[in-house]
């Protein structure tokens, strides 16, 4: 490979990070092959409704759905200025008897905005598999250290303790969440259907003599053709481009969920608490040889930061379209919808190599616990003391002072906890002083996190991934490059 191969822009997303599935379904291939099944499936519904269109145009255009001249499309278009005319004719070189009845009624957003609908679609459908894979890892992750202890943090500041799998399931709601939300997606998507030029169907109804029941079954038939239910009811020549905010928003929802979870790796990380995956021979720093930085979560906070951004992209060209269409659309759409599944597809897949291979280090987690317990015990050893007869008020400023000493010189001297020791030599304190350590197990202090993880996963998870065990065990999830 000399120099002369590498004068041209490679996107990241495709060229370094994204996978075989994701960039296919928005490849030229899948574009221009799609076009010509939706010319088909016109032509096809348009022969069954009473239309002069032969089997044996029909059974040319079959043949000729995935052989595509892209250099006789690219001079078309060079000629035309028209990307749709282009392959119209393209299509027709291949398929010379079925060339009169090609794109007959349709305009430009009858392949345009269909196809998007169609790749939006199996996109979607590929990230909630995804979703599903990564789901899987985690609850294995939970439920493994549904029982171990750490510290919880509030405003990034020791708190009450929580466990490691407790921790997990908090982002495996978040992405619950967000699963959910494209599921209802799915459910919900339309295909633009057979509109016509302003979405009256005008030409529809020209070439079936005014019909109007034959133009409304060409719609439903030609959208059932190509794997929809549902149907815009109403449309100008686009469908509306509030789909793609809701599309991207839901995208969005599942940026905000990875972000919050691999920070959190991020700062366990800086801790060494919990670490991501290290390769044997990965390479940290260039000058810091010791270094393992995270750069997995890094870079799917860095793609989450990007596809956070784009609805309000997607707002502003929705909200810029006029009256029935204008074509200020199209240019920034080519860009966003699919480098918002590209990044989401990368985010997905790096997920699932960080959550099967996370590293839990319950010793650091321990050492950390044992700094911060005796401060967390002093309410349990307020009410003990409480119930053995002393006076709450007087024990609460005792434990205060006791507590801001400790505190000082932990802070001032870098010494050791001495809380506790200065409790039991306290007689206030007497009634707990025989069983002082037995107080200071964290199990203790985690109330109903194991519990909870557990409750979770049966209630919440195991029925999804039970319902969708097959896809889980088919996935393929293509190597992280690091």
């Amino acid at each position: 490979m000399n120099i002369s191969s590498k004068e041209k822009y490679e996107h990241p997303l495709v060229e370094r990070y994204a996978s075989k599935e994701m960039s296919f379904i928005w490849s030229p291939a899948k574009k221009f092959s799609t076009w010509r099944k939706l010319w088909l499936a016109l032509a096809e519904v348009e022969q069954q409704l009473g239309l002069s269109i032969t089997d044996e145009q029909l059974e040319e255009l079959r043949n000729n759905v995935d052989d595509i001249d892209f250099d006789l499309a690219e001079k078309k278009e060079a000629e035309f200025r028209h990307d749709v005319m282009a392959h119209v004719h393209a299509y027709g070189v291949k398929c010379p008897k079925a060339m009169p009845i090609i794109h007959l009624g349709a305009t430009s957003c009858y392949v345009g905005d269909n196809t998007d609908l169609i790749q939006i679609k199996e996109s979607l459908v590929l990230v909630q598999d995804k979703m599903l894979g990564l789901l899987n890892v985690m609850k294995q992750f939970a439920d493994k250290y549904k029982s171990l202890p750490t510290l919880g943090f509030t405003h990034f500041q020791p708190a009450q303790l929580t466990t490691v799998g407790k921790r997990c399931t908090l982002w495996m709601h978040d992405l619950l969440m967000d699963y959910n939300d494209i599921q209802n997606l799915l459910e919900e998507l339309p295909m633009r259907g057979v509109k016509g030029t302003t979405g009256t169907q005008a030409t529809f109804l020209e070439l079936f003599d005014g019909d109007h029941d034959k133009v409304k079954e060409l719609n439903k038939r030609v959208c059932e053709k190509m794997g929809f239910s549902k149907w815009v009811p109403v449309s100008g020549q686009t469908y509306s481009r509030k789909i793609d905010f809701k599309v991207l928003s839901a995208l969005s929802g599942l940026a905000q969920s990875a972000y919050k979870m691999c920070s959190d790796i991020r700062l366990l990380a800086s801790m060494k608490e919990i670490e991501e995956p290290f390769g044997k021979n990965q390479i940290g720093s260039s000058a810091m040889a010791y270094k393992r930085n995270p750069m997995r979560s890094e870079r799917v906070c860095s793609l989450a930061r990007y596809l956070m951004s784009l609805p309000q992209n997607a707002a502003n060209t929705h909200a810029n379209q006029w009256f029935e269409r204008t074509l200020d659309d199209s240019a920034i759409r080519r860009i966003t919808l699919p480098e918002a599944f590209l990044s989401a597809d990368v985010i997905l897949s790096t997920l699932i190599n960080i959550a099967d291979g996370l590293h839990v280090w319950p010793a650091v987690i321990k050492q950390h616990i044992a700094l911060e317990l005796p401060f967390m015990a002093t309410e349990v050893i307020l009410m003990q003391c409480v119930k053995a007869g002393g006076d709450r008020q007087i024990l609460h400023e005792a434990i205060r002072e006791h507590s801001m000493a400790a505190g000082r010189r932990v802070k001032e001297e870098g010494a050791a906890n001495d809380l506790l020791e200065r409790i039991a030599q306290d007689p206030l304190f007497a009634p707990v002083h025989a069983h002082l350590h037995e107080l200071l197990e964290p199990a203790q202090f985690v109330g109903r996190a194991p519990e909870q993880v557990t409750d979770f996963l049966v209630e919440c998870i195991d029925p999804i991934l039970a319902e969708h065990a097959a896809k889980i065990g088919a996935l393929n999830v293509d190597a992280v490059n690091v």
